[in-house]
């Protein structure tokens, strides 16, 4: 996929290697010389053309002026005091900004990435919406988050969610870019078994995604187990209901035979009840699947709430009724970790 800059150029770190030997084929070069500018990009992870030193300096001018390489500013960069957690803010080369979160688990570190500058689903209780969609990213700028996070912190990154500002499904095509770059055995060479992707339930997109075949693990959120309760928090319930996303979600495990995990952010009074659990567990109760309770961000725009003591009380009702769930490790809490506030606060 040729993704061209504001200026004209080729957005390099966007194209895949196949892509590069093309356009450098084009340039009456050697196929060879893609290879070794791909390695300079996604294994040393260089920010200028003349940092390629085995290349000549004619061919580096005539990368410069073929070709832009894309860069992210950290704005700012909060570290957590209590488990390493660090949240960044990136400015985008067109003066935009995103988020991104780098968290230490015990199997390693894990970057949670935005998708989009904003997003349009609006769900009630999530501050990404709250500033407004702007564009979608591009899988250079997608994946320069986990470039920069690794770089900034000296930390190895061995996992990706694409859980941060934006649903990754509604940006699809560059989602997909990012994910084939991301996993190139000449590039960073992550398996995609370690990479989940979430989304709000963009139906069409789920049955895509399914037949790509590629081994993450889909993240859906769900936060409701009926139309009614789902659709006053979540708009995109509206288009694609639970009966249809439910289809979806069978059908992408009988073709990938990967767990889905539900995310549920849970609220007081709307969707943390003992009726909900035991809804809930008749909705999912013939999937293999997993589900992550969540105690609700507080954001100061919404009156929504809830605390871990609710969701343990929660955890054990679905265990009841032979659901697996877990409750969702809170990281970050003194810095505000959960993506979109940051953004918000500086941009509004």
């Amino acid at each position: 996929m040729v993704i061209r800059c504001e200026d004209g150029r080729i957005d390099i770190l966007s194209l895949s290697l196949p892509e590069l030997e093309e356009e450098i084929k084009a340039m009456g070069e050697k196929t060879f010389r893609a290879g070794q500018i791909f390695d300079w990009l996604h294994a040393k992870k260089v920010r200028k053309f003349d940092e390629m030193t085995n290349l000549s300096v004619q061919l580096r001018d005539v990368l410069q002026k073929k070709f832009c390489l894309k860069s992210l500013f950290i704005v700012k960069r909060l570290e957590s005091h209590t488990d390493n957690t660090v949240k960044y803010l990136y400015r985008l080369p067109d003066g935009n900004h995103v988020e991104s979160v780098i968290m230490e688990y015990e199997h390693g570190n894990t970057v949670c990435v935005s998708t989009q500058v904003g997003c349009k689903m609006g769900c009630r209780f999530c501050a990404s919406t709250i500033a407004g969609y702007k564009r979608d990213l591009l899988p250079s700028e997608i994946l320069l988050q986990i470039y920069e996070a690794g770089r900034d912190s000296g930390r190895k990154i061995s996992g990706v969610v694409l859980m941060g500002i934006g649903e990754p499904m509604d940006n699809y095509d560059n989602v997909v870019c990012f994910l084939g770059l991301l996993s190139c055995e000449k590039g960073m060479n992550m398996s995609l078994r370690h990479v989940s992707v979430s989304t709000c339930g963009i139906v069409p997109r789920i049955y895509e995604l399914a037949e790509l075949k590629l081994g993450i693990t889909l993240s859906v959120s769900l936060h409701a187990a009926n139309n009614r309760a789902r659709s006053e928090i979540m708009p995109v319930n509206n288009r694609y209901d639970i009966g249809e996303l439910m289809e979806a979600c069978r059908y992408y495990f009988k073709v990938t035979g990967r767990r889905i995990s539900f995310e549920y952010a849970l609220i007081d009074g709307h969707n943390d009840s003992r009726a909900d659990a035991e809804e809930l567990s008749r909705l999912l109760g013939d999937m293999v699947c997993h589900v992550n309770v969540i105690p609700v961000n507080k954001i100061k725009e919404r009156d929504y709430r809830s605390d871990r003591k609710a969701a343990y009380r929660f955890q054990r009702l679905l265990g009841e009724y032979g659901i697996n769930a877990t409750v969702r490790r809170t990281l970050g809490a003194d810095i505000d970790a959960a993506c979109g506030q940051l953004r918000r606060e500086y941009e509004i």
